[in-house]
Order: structure tokens, then sequence, then C-alpha cells
């Protein structure tokens, strides 16, 4: 059976992947079943599928099945959303080149280009390995399950890029700032330490974190201005500097008591040369430094035990890189969100690619009330990976 790219797209935004990807899995494997291939589902229900049994170098094509809630119905349109509309079902026009709906560009467009370009390829020399995780939008236990598992010489990740080569993007971690102070009965206040009155220097502490790459940990405790000093990771030739944000605050347990602890929840996209693991002793130092000698202080990373997106950078001279640009037509720069990507670029080089945007000149696209692709574009990255494949193996 021939893959239709429309007909494809169109059944999965229409499939609901926001809770359950099961009946989004099924039909991915019914697709490649139909079209002669054997896929596998690996123990954390990856689906993944090769081609071609040489020696030579093995490309690995990536995306997800999983979606943000809510889902959103499909929609055919003549033109994209505006700002103030949401896809609802009722703008179908069926035979316009924008296709609205949940995933329609996050990422059911870029799997429908990397899955037509999975099964019109026929590698000469080596193998194209299509390999489709299911929890990118949460854990990406998944992603970092296939970078672990299955070897590549170079890796393509499906993400909205604009058909642009996206060769780095920055990392994405969250934690907490645990603060520790000592209750008290609010009349006397001064017998006890109030971690939330501690929390705004912290606070402000936190947004000096990054200030400047000039700091140096081996530098003086102080500066002339008197002010705490210690060192940052400081900003990187591609992605430019690291962001840090204080998301949510969180402390007391009664109106008239002095509160023995407060919590800041943060949001962390970091740049190469970080890692989450590192991060969090390099802020933990930097803040102790702003706080009571009577009060204590703890930074720890939220879910320890599932894997965080790391920054990462491809050479941009990677044969890779300069294949797919070639092909596709579309700027090398920095992809604009956290993605799975960064698991498979410890191994080989790496880009994410494909249809689609995070945003455009009205606002927010990708997990928007208003997502959509131009199936034109789903095509023409098709060709390129396609393209891409065949000189590479």
């Amino acid at each position: 059976m021939a893959f239709d790219i429309p007909t494809f797209h169109r059944t999965a935004v229409e499939t609901p992947s926001h809770e359950n990807v099961d009946e989004m899995r099924a039909l991915l494997v019914d697709t490649l079943e139909d079209a002669g291939e054997y896929p596998e589902i690996d123990d954390l229900g990856n689906v993944i599928a090769t081609r071609g049994e040489g020696d030579g170098p093995h490309v690995l094509l990536n995306t997800h099945i999983d979606t943000v809630p809510p889902h959103l119905p499909y929609e055919r349109r003549t033109e994209p959303p505006g700002p103030d509309e949401a896809v609802d079902g009722t703008g179908d026009d069926g035979d316009g080149d924008v296709a609205c709906g949940r995933g329609a560009c996050d990422a059911k467009g870029p799997l429908a280009a990397l899955l037509d370009a999975f099964l019109t390829v026929t590698p000469e020399d080596g193998r194209v390995t299509l390999a489709v995780s299911t929890d990118e939008e949460t854990t990406q236990t998944g992603g970092a399950h296939l970078a672990e598992t299955i070897d590549a010489d170079g890796y393509i990740v499906g993400e909205p890029t604009g058909l642009d080569v996206c060769t780095a993007a920055k990392g994405q971690f969250e934690g907490t700032v645990t603060i520790r102070g000592e209750s008290a009965h609010a009349a006397d206040p001064g017998s006890g330490h109030n971690a939330i009155r501690a929390a705004a220097p912290i606070l402000q502490a936190m947004e000096s974190y990054d200030d400047s790459e000039a700091r140096s940990a081996s530098g003086p405790a102080s500066g002339d201005d008197g002010e705490p000093r210690t060192s940052g990771p400081g900003e990187h030739e591609t992605l430019g500097r690291p962001i840090l944000t204080a998301s949510m605050i969180e402390g007391g347990e009664a109106t008239n008591q002095v509160p023995a602890e407060c919590t800041i929840t943060f949001d962390r996209r970091s740049v190469p040369p970080e890692t989450s693991e590192s991060f969090c002793a390099g802020l933990q130092a930097h803040l102790e430094q702003w706080l009571p000698d009577a009060m204590g202080l703890e930074v720890e990373l939220i879910r320890p035990d599932t894997p965080f997106p790391e920054a990462f950078a491809t050479d941009a001279d990677a044969e890779l890189v300069r294949t797919l640009q070639e092909a596709s037509g579309g700027a090398v720069r920095p992809f604009g969100a956290a993605t799975e990507a960064s698991y498979f670029a410890e191994h080989a080089p790496t880009v994410v690619f494909g249809p689609g945007d995070l945003s455009d000149g009205v606002g927010a696209v990708a997990h928007s009330k208003r997502e959509y692709v131009r199936l034109s574009e789903v095509r023409t990255a098709a060709r390129a990976v396609r393209e891409t494949v065949e000189r590479l193996v």
C-alpha cells in the first residue's frame, strides 16, 4: 500500500495521544506493516523499524507520538488560525494546505515526513532506522532508552523547525531551592528564623547567578561592591546565555507562625558544558553566600530518577548537517526548545529538523490552541530527509 502523507497525517492528528499513546502506536505499527516493514516495540513502548543490512553508515530517524493536552480536532484550512482562534473542527474546508489540530506540528507532521522518507529510501551500503518514542512531552525515558540501545552514525530528530537545520539546543530541567529556618510565634518573630523572609535575597541571588561569565571560582569571595562572587557557566557561542527562572514559591503552615521552610521551584535552560548534575552544586554554593548563618539551604532536582534533556551542540561542518542543509535549503541555527535530541547527541552528530513552527508572527503554534502545519512543508521535509539519507547510506 502506497504511503500518503495527508491521509496518514489526518488520521494521526485525529487519534488522541495526550493521555495514552496505545491507539497512536497501533496506527504507526499498522502503517509500517501495511508497507511491508516489520516494526518492533521495545521494553518502554518505543516503535523501531530498520531498513538495509549493509555495514556502512547507519542513520536514525526519531520523533515522538505523544502530545500535550487537550486534544484538538482535525481541520484543513487555506490560512492558519488567527491569534484569537481555537481549532474546534468547524473550519474544515477539505483541501487547504494548512492542517490543524493537536500534534499537527508537534510532532505528527514531522512523524509523517520521517515515515515517508523511511519508506521510500532503499539503503545501498548502510541502514536507516525509524525509532519513535512515546513520552517526549513528559519524562523522556523512551528517547533516552533509544539513545542507549541503538548505535548510529547520525541522528535526525523530527520537531517543528520551519525546515531549518537545528544543530544545538539548550538543556532543560527543573528543581527546587529549599530554605530551612526555625519556626516561632508570629508575635515574637525574632525568636525564630523566617524562611519566607530569607527567600527575598535568595530570589535576587538566583537572578544574579548568570550575570557575568567573567566570574571565577578561584577569585575573591566578594567584589569591590561587597556582593558575593561565584562562578557562572558563561555564554555559549551558539546558544547564548543560560536562563534560570523561579517559577513557583511555597511556604508556611499558619498565619500566626514564623515559617520554618520555604521552597522555590525553578526552571533551568542550560548551555554547554553545564549539566543538570553539575548545576545543583554550583547554584547551591552561590546561594549559600546570601543566606544567614543560622539557616540552611538545599538545591535538588525535581525528578532525579528520570532523564533531563541536556544542552548540546553539533559541529555545523558535520557531514549530516551539510547534507541536510543542502537538501532542505533551510538555515542552520539552534532549536528554540529542549528536545530528546540531546540524548542522541552524546553519541554522534545530531540535528533537529521538521515542518511547522514553534511559533509564528501571530503567536504560539506548537502546544497552542491554534496548532497547525502546512502539508506542503511536510512533503518538503520528507523529500529533504529522503535525499539526505540516500546520500549518507
